[in-house]
């Protein structure tokens, strides 16, 4: 699945599927890096969508604060 048709909540639970693989397998080398890969382009996309989220609710603060 691409990042852009990601939720954040799929991301996060793409992440955690991939946290017990390498809990729970014996991994090869090849298998680890790429599910390392995933996982870092899932953590980069889940706080560039929090970023965003926490930049609009602080923008809709400061409208409620101003009427």
């Amino acid at each position: 699945m691409k990042n852009e048709e990601l939720t954040y909540s799929q991301a996060i639970a793409e992440i955690e599927s991939i946290i017990e693989k390498i809990k729970t397998s014996d991994l090869n080398i090849d298998e680890l890096n790429k599910d390392i890969e995933r996982a870092t382009e899932l953590i980069k996309f889940s706080k560039s969508k929090l970023f965003t989220t926490e930049e609009n609710i602080n923008k809709i603060l400061e409208k409620l604060e101003q009427e």
